[in-house]
């Protein structure tokens, strides 16, 4: 009795310290995955599973975790590597590649070192494209070069879970030499261009004064022609007044003519008034202005009246 009551309180510590070290065995098993992470597992030392975002449990000793993959798109910047144009000029181009990892599983063993493979490649297609390109098209051409790149990153990278989204070229450095004959080039095309635009700018000044003056003589030559036309009429317009004005007097005048001899027969006036009257048209015709003298036909009786009065005057 003495002896059970004696390993008793060894085997309740036996007994707690394996509870405990079943505890703690449990709660290293358990394993949260984060958002954007991928946890490959392998069993025994053979893949079993990818793990996902979430709460996740291994099994101790036989569990173990090969690799934890990032699936956040993922920026990786080479160095500078030389290439060759078609034209046998040597250059530094750098790029720059972003991907992503769709497959973790093929990603863990798919390739080893990934990104190491990923540069070489970016660098051995950035030489076979850059070498069917002179260089002027090389410097112009960086969209078509980043597509290519890509395109050819991407369907190799497929077999290693990885996605290629897209590939820059970060800087293109030619030889000094070179660039100092493009900057002189540049310079060369600067100097043509503004030529070019002064030479365009003085012809177009030309031409809009040129225009200005032609238009300003029209502009002259019709307001001439307007005030010509303008005196013309007012110089018909004062004829047109003047000639009614004469015609109006000449006929006021014939109608107080023709009322002075309707008064005159309305009166009936004798003989002797008609001779005066004679008389004295006689005397305005013959004042020295007329070129013809009329001479009446009563004239005759007129010097008989004249005579018969000069015997008149004898006898008295």
């Amino acid at each position: 009795m003495g002896f059970i009551l004696a390993i008793y309180p060894a085997v309740i510590a036996a007994i707690v310290a394996v509870a405990a070290l079943i505890l703690i065995v449990i709660i290293t098993g358990i394993k949260i995955v984060p958002q954007s992470k991928a946890y490959v597992i392998q069993r025994l030392g053979a893949y079993h599973t990818t793990w996902q975002t979430g709460v996740h449990f291994k099994v101790p000793v036989i569990d173990s975790v090969a690799k934890i993959v990032s699936l956040k798109e993922q920026v990786v910047d080479f160095p500078p590597q030389p290439v060759i144009t078609k034209d046998n000029v040597t250059m530094q181009i750098d790029t720059v590649v972003f991907y992503q990892i769709t497959d973790p599983k093929l990603f863990t063993y798919g390739v080893d070192r990934p990104i190491t493979a990923i540069e070489n490649l970016s660098a051995t297609t950035l030489r076979n494209i850059i070498g069917e390109m002179e260089l002027d098209h090389t410097l112009t051409s960086r969209d078509t070069i980043n597509s290519k790149i890509r395109a050819i990153l991407d369907e190799a990278t497929d077999p290693w879970g990885i996605k290629v989204t897209r590939v820059e070229l970060k800087n293109i450095m030619p030889p000094a030499e070179i660039q100092d004959a493009m900057e002189k080039q540049m310079k060369a095309e600067r100097q043509r261009r503004e030529a070019i635009l002064r030479a365009e700018g003085e012809k177009a000044s030309k031409i809009l004064v040129a225009e200005g003056l032609k238009e300003s003589q029209i502009l002259a030559a019709q307001a001439e022609k307007e005030a010509a036309i303008l005196k013309a009429e007012a110089v018909k317009e004062a004829k047109i007044k003047e000639a009614q004005g004469e015609a109006m007097a000449l006929r006021t005048v014939k109608e107080a003519e023709a009322d002075g001899i309707r008064l005159i027969n309305e009166a009936n006036p004798q003989e002797a008034y008609l001779t005066i009257q004679k008389l004295k048209a006689f005397e305005t015709a013959s004042n020295g202005n007329a070129t013809k003298i009329i001479v009446p036909s009563e004239l005759a009786g007129i010097a008989g009246l004249a005579k018969g009065v000069a015997e008149t005057v004898k006898d008295a």
